[in-house]
């Protein structure tokens, strides 16, 4: 496995998002928190194996933890994979859990450009984009597209609910009580919600990948307050 550590550093919010210890407990964390975790890394193997070939190159944003790293690479043995995370800490909790692939990654610390120019026959971003400004998502989209061959299959997956009242506050307390969140916590939970992420409709999110460029975007995944597109480059 390769470091890219000869990038700018993370800007001190995200580094206090992610620290040390939320990075250690990741891995048990998604599986609780998201309906359907272990099949969405299935439908993403398969929708991304339609086009990769058995020797592709696949990039991951958002690969920081490594699970879905792992679910890929146990999947397709052939596969070689680029992994951009702005966590130096969950970056090293993705070293650990890829195991024996470890030598098929290559792995970068940083945003999107920090990710090399492609061109790659897939790509994956699951459960990040509502961590990025709705001001720069449009413009990772653009990169991720970029980074692309021709036809090339995008996995994109993420929260994403109305953001019209009630229904805004009303998907936020299912994602909530979901999550298995102390009851005396909630209030806390609703807050950071509100302030930390960046939560579009799935109107807007498909509007968006439009935008990016992408075209046959289909929905293949909706478990609560998350949903899930493939489209093409």
């Amino acid at each position: 496995m390769t470091r890219n550590d000869d990038l700018p550093s993370v800007p001190e919010r995200d580094a206090a998002a992610f620290n040390a210890a939320h990075a250690r407990s990741y891995a048990e964390g998604p599986p609780r928190q998201v309906p359907g975790f272990a099949g969405l890394h299935r439908m993403t193997s398969m929708l991304l194996s339609e086009r990769v070939p058995s020797d592709g190159r696949v990039l991951v944003l958002g690969a920081g933890g490594g699970l879905e790293l792992k679910a890929l690479a146990d999947d397709h043995p052939g596969w070689t994979f680029d992994g951009v995370d702005p966590s130096a800490d969950m970056l090293r909790v993705a070293e650990q859990i890829v195991g024996p692939h470890a030598e098929r990654m290559r792995l970068h610390e940083g945003y999107i450009d920090a990710a090399p120019g492609g061109p790659f026959d897939g790509a994956a971003c699951l459960l990040t984009l509502h961590f990025v400004p709705r001001d720069q998502r449009i413009e990772t989209l653009r990169q991720i597209h970029r980074r692309l061959a021709p036809g090339a299959p995008f996995v994109v997956a993420h929260i994403s609910f109305p953001q019209t009242e009630p229904e805004r506050s009303m998907w936020i307390d299912r994602h909530i009580a979901f999550g298995g969140s102390d009851p005396a916590n909630a209030e806390n939970a609703r807050r950071a919600i509100g302030t930390r992420l960046s939560i579009l409709s799935p109107e807007e999110d498909e509007a968006m990948l439009r935008d990016a460029g992408f075209s046959g975007i289909s929905l293949f995944y909706a478990g609560l307050s998350f949903r899930g597109w493939v489209g093409y480059a």
